[in-house]
């Protein structure tokens, strides 16, 4: 399997074929609106802003999994991100990344990048890296801010 093999849904419930990103730059997160780290949104639509034009492009999954800190529905969780930190790139529908009901492509991705201690993610804002080939290239704590991970993009762009 490939990264280009999985099928996602949209916020607004649509199929999307991740082949679509073939030969672009991935950063595929896991994220919530009421977390420490929501903040990062920033930092990201600033990558996304700085980048998109070169072929980087951020996948947005919003997750509940962590202390109940994505609640709402797919609506007003791209309310409250346009909102509060108008960002512009992709939001997916709501999703579990761990546990029997793992999205099958955060399964994928914690398969070739394992965490620290285990496979499973341990917080919201995970972030995984992937090459313009579909090979993910690395894997961030949630305390990586996007600032961190700047270069690590710049190098695969």
């Amino acid at each position: 399997m490939s990264i280009y093999d999985y099928k996602v849904k949209d916020n607004k419930g649509n199929e999307v074929c991740l082949e679509e990103y073939k030969g672009k730059v991935l950063l595929i997160v896991n994220t919530a609106t009421g977390c420490g780290f929501t903040p990062q949104y920033e930092g990201l639509e600033k990558l996304y802003e700085t980048y998109n034009k070169e072929g980087f492009e951020i996948l947005d999954f919003p997750c509940n999994q962590f202390g109940n800190q994505a609640p709402g529905s797919a609506d007003e969780i791209h309310e409250f991100c346009t909102l509060h930190y108008n960002t512009t790139f992709k939001q997916f529908a709501k999703i579990d990344v761990n546990g029997k009901n793992a999205d099958p492509l955060f399964t994928y991705l914690k398969s070739q990048k394992k965490g620290l201690l285990s496979g499973n993610i341990k917080w919201n804002f995970t972030k995984f890296l992937v090459d313009r080939q579909g090979n993910v290239i690395n894997r961030y704590a949630p305390t990586d801010t996007p600032e961190k991970i700047e270069k690590d993009i710049k190098e695969l762009l």
